[in-house]
């Protein structure tokens, strides 16, 4: 796993770097700041990045934002701040794990496998979600094409059916892009 480290305090920083290593991590890239920690996340694409919470030019919150605009990935946030309104701005901008400074390497590994867990759980929810929906589009496209057929043509409901499928068989292209394609020329004047 490819993991980019967000971090200003260079002691830490090395010592997060020594400690993912150890652990048979690849660190891809460094940063000292929120604004290269964007780029960086740009151009590496890091499978993962620890972020600190307060860096200068971004902060991490603002900056594991962005990185999350551009592509998912999971976060874990760093931070010698326990404040409820910080962990709060951390969950609402999508970041999956969090520890609070000093933590140990025991404390570090069990938070990057958690955040990778719940990363790809919401990843197979958005897929799924996206099939669904997907699905239904299909199934709307196909139903309004088969209403059509039944009122234009005269047409039962299986024979609609069936008149939609061999177009598709006949054709080699989606039943929903035949739906879509009956719709098209015989719902304009519906």
């Amino acid at each position: 796993m490819r993991i980019l480290i967000a971090e200003d305090e260079t002691i830490i920083r090395l010592d997060l770097r020594d400690m993912l290593v150890r652990a048979g991590f690849e660190v891809c890239a460094e940063a000292r700041d929120g604004e290269e920690a964007v780029a960086l996340a740009r151009s590496e694409q890091p499978d993962l990045a620890i972020m600190d919470v307060k860096m200068p030019k971004l902060d991490g919150i603002d900056a594991a934002r962005r990185i999350l605009e551009e592509r998912p990935i999971p976060i874990v946030m760093l931070t010698a701040y326990g404040q409820a309104e910080i962990v709060s701005r951390a969950v609402e901008a999508g970041v999956y794990g969090y520890l609070v400074k000093p933590f140990r390497e025991q404390d570090l590994l069990p938070a990057i496998q958690s955040a990778r867990a719940r990363h790809d759980e919401l990843q197979a929810l958005r897929e799924e979600a996206e099939s669904l929906a997907e699905a239904l589009a299909s199934r709307k496209a196909i139903e309004r094409a088969k209403g059509l057929l039944m009122e234009k043509e005269g047409l039962t409901e299986a024979d609609a059916f069936a008149r939609l499928r061999k177009a598709s068989q006949a054709s080699g292209r989606p039943l929903k892009v035949i739906a879509e394609a009956v719709v098209a020329t015989l719902g304009v004047d519906a």
